[in-house]
């Protein structure tokens, strides 16, 4: 039996020992110099310590870059970094700095150091351009995956296509997947001077290593981790297994009917490069053709989608419909606010904004607390909306929870009774219901509109 044992343990030990042998590494950075890296845009002092890249911040000089000479497409990255609690860092990947964009400004992908109570660590901000693609909020192990103190933190960044993962301590951060750059440059970023910061600031890296080609060793999808996905009515293979499906295709209005009616939606209703566009017809509800429904019924789901408002212009998701109310216009259900806040009058309306944008319509409104994340007319926002089994149902918008209530609930109840839905019996109450978008006659698009139940 001891032998038996002992043989388990010794071939444990060789398998080991082989898929370390397998993961070839290269370091990134030999420990003494700064070959093969130039400093970018700031002028914040960078040194070698110890084996140990040091960066240190400088007043009076923008965000500065030390970053590889060469670039890197598909690779995996890791390192440990240790960071003086008071600032903020970053290492950039697939970045680029060129004299047409910005005089040379670095931008690109970025994993995000940042000690604070935010607790965004291995978000993906993307520098000078499009700001954030994944942060933390509705993560709570991400959150709290990077450790505060005078300790060394480990990372680890696989781009691989147009996925893009991050690890803290092994524990999964972000999951992204992107189609803008493809390959770019690393680099180590001391952050240039805001808030509580000061002269004379550290973060340092070392046992900085990468993989490449077919050293290559990504790990497996986890089917867990949330899932940001840029790319054009696509689903990765992590939101597969986590049970999502599109509700449009991208192609055609397949799988969506005329409200009241069962036939096809309205002509009102267009696909255009794959988005799904309500045409502009003078702003009067469902006066052109109407509302278009899911064919399919849902009840404890997460559906996510992206929408772009257009000056002025009035929509909104509705879930829960029910058809047998007559309401004469829209179908009536619960609604996820989707409006032009700053333009149309319907924000004015109602009771302490409760018709603003991702609000519960005229019953509970958005919690809209960060500006940074609320985009201009005619940019792209991510809406989301979660129904759990247990009633609990909330809306994001942005990567942010903006508001949370229980249906069926006494205090549901009581703000259903205060509101324009008072007279129809049982609001917002069924089991199921399909999934509808609002012709309100403005011209608003909608893409990557996925669904997912929750049992």
């Amino acid at each position: 039996m001891k032998k038996q044992l002992l043989y388990a343990l010794s071939a444990a030990l060789l398998c080991i020992s082989l898929q370390t042998q397998a993961q070839k590494w290269t370091k990134l950075f030999d420990g003494k110099t700064f070959n093969g890296f130039k400093q970018l845009n700031g002028q914040a002092k960078y040194e070698v310590k110890d084996g140990v890249m040091v960066g240190t911040t400088v007043a009076n000089t923008p965000n500065s870059f030390m970053a590889t000479e060469q670039e890197y497409g598909d690779f995996i990255l890791e390192f440990d970094v240790k960071v003086d609690n008071r600032m903020n860092s970053g290492v950039q990947f697939r970045s680029l700095s060129i004299p047409e964009y910005q005089k040379g400004r670095v931008h690109g992908y970025q994993a995000e150091i940042d000690p604070s109570a935010r607790g965004w660590s291995g978000g993906i901000y993307d520098e000078s351009r499009r700001g954030w693609l994944s942060q933390n909020e509705g993560k709570p192990e991400a959150k709290k995956a990077f450790m505060l103190g005078d300790v060394w933190n480990h990372y680890r960044i696989e781009a691989i296509g147009n996925t893009i993962r991050t690890w803290i301590n092994d524990i999964p951060v972000s999951y992204l997947v992107d189609d803008m750059t493809a390959k770019g440059f690393i680099a180590f970023q001391v952050h240039s001077i805001y808030g509580d910061m000061k002269a004379g600031m550290q973060v340092m890296w070392k046992n900085i290593r990468i993989q490449t080609g077919k050293d290559m060793q990504p790990r497996p999808n986890d089917g867990k981790t949330v899932v940001e996905n840029y790319t054009l009515n696509t689903l990765s293979e992590q939101e597969k297994a986590a049970g999502f499906k599109l509700l449009f295709n991208g192609k055609d209005l397949t799988g969506f009917r005329s409200a009241f009616k069962t036939t096809a939606p309205p002509s009102v209703w267009t696909v255009e490069d794959g988005t799904l566009h309500v045409n502009a017809k003078g702003g009067k509800e469902s006066g052109n053709g109407g509302d278009i429904l899911t064919n399919d019924q849902y009840g404890s789901f997460e559906l996510t989608f992206d929408f772009k408002l257009t000056e002025g212009a009035n929509s909104g998701v509705k879930y829960f419909v029910n058809e047998t109310y007559n309401s004469g216009m829209s179908a009536i259900g619960l609604e996820y606010q989707v409006l032009d806040d700053a333009k149309h009058p319907d924000a004015k309306l109602g009771t302490v904004g409760n018709r603003t944008l991702a609000s519960l319509y005229d019953i509970i409104p958005s919690n809209k607390n960060d500006a940074r994340f609320q985009k201009k007319i005619g940019e792209w926002n991510h809406g989301r909306i979660i129904v759990y089994p247990n009633n609990i149902v909330q809306h994001w918008l942005n990567g942010f929870k903006v508001l949370e209530y229980e249906r069926k609930s006494n205090i549901f109840n009581v703000l259903v009774a205060h509101s324009k839905h008072a007279k129809w019996p049982g609001y917002g109450a069924q089991d199921k219901g399909a999934i509808l978008f609002q012709e309100h006659g403005d011209s608003v698009f909608y893409k990557n509109i996925k669904i997912r139940e929750i049992n």
